[in-house]
């Protein structure tokens, strides 16, 4: 059977996570992303000493708020360069096991975990809909999984969508460029494009403009080092897809799991789901 892996995303964030340890995120804003993306995760239904997985830790980012509020973490990750990176940002975390491995291959009994999540990652692989369900399939009965995928801007006007789709083009260019050229144009990016707009949004929510339409407006109150690992994360990977609302409700039903809520705030859309 054929790898659900794209062997040049895997290197690609190998080489985003080395740069880009977020060593340099403040506390408050390393919090700050976590309770956004995680603002839905039930906590209350967790046991005590829960066993769970970080499908996809990267940098360990999220698993290094999360760890201390449960049993054991398995951070599973099929880059070696992004499992060195986590194991420098989890050194304290003793609950914290890592694994080498994709989501096909989660070194996990089936029905064995209290929860698991999987943030930012099942849009980068072949096949997002069995990606879902291999992550479902470790769950216990009625454990939750949260997820996130990339938005399609279902609920963007038609203009933010045609800009989006001209910066799709530019995406598609520079994401098969080489690793180096990748690396300085998303830069170049960072600094005159998400910059001047993030900027720009601090500016106008000020005088009472509502910038939640404005494009890149959720990185108004982020640090420029995030808005560089995110534009190399955007603009260099090179498998990259979106989805509705609908749609991921669709994958998220079929995948075994229901009682699914979205996140009603940014970023879109963020899932949970429990297995039925």
């Amino acid at each position: 059977m054929e790898s659900n892996i794209d062997q040049a995303v895997v290197e690609g964030f190998g080489d985003e996570w080395s740069r880009f340890d977020q060593s340099e995120l403040s506390p408050e804003e390393e919090l700050a992303m976590f309770n956004d993306h995680f603002c839905i995760f039930p906590w209350d239904v967790l046991p005590a000493n829960s066993i769970g997985f970080d499908l996809g830790c990267g940098s360990g980012r999220w698993a290094k708020l999360l760890a201390p509020r449960v049993g054991e973490l398995h951070c599973i990750d099929p880059s070696a360069a992004a499992l060195e990176v986590a194991k420098k940002n989890l050194v304290g975390q003793q609950n914290c096991q890592f694994h080498l491995a994709s989501v096909d291959t989660i070194p996990l009994n089936n029905e064995s975990a209290d929860f698991g999540y999987a943030i930012g990652v099942l849009h980068h692989i072949p096949d997002t809909q069995m990606g879902i369900k291999s992550c479902v399939a470790k769950l216990k009965q009625k454990s939750p999984f949260l997820l996130y995928l990339y938005y399609a801007f279902d609920n963007r006007p038609w203009w933010f969508r045609l800009i989006w789709k001209v910066s799709e083009m530019g995406r598609f260019i520079l994401s098969r460029s080489p690793a180096p050229i990748r690396y300085f144009l998303s830069q170049v990016i960072a600094l005159f494009i998400y910059l001047p707009l993030a900027r720009f949004s601090v500016i106008l929510e000020k005088i009472g403009i509502d910038v939640d339409s404005v494009p890149l407006s959720y990185y108004k109150d982020k640090s420029f080092y995030t808005m560089q690992t995110d534009a190399l994360d955007r603009f260099g990977t090179k498998l990259e897809k979106r989805f509705t609302k609908n749609q991921i409700l669709k994958m998220m039903e079929s995948a075994g799991l229901e009682k699914i809520a979205f996140s009603d705030r940014a970023p879109y859309w963020c899932a949970v789901g429990y297995k039925k």
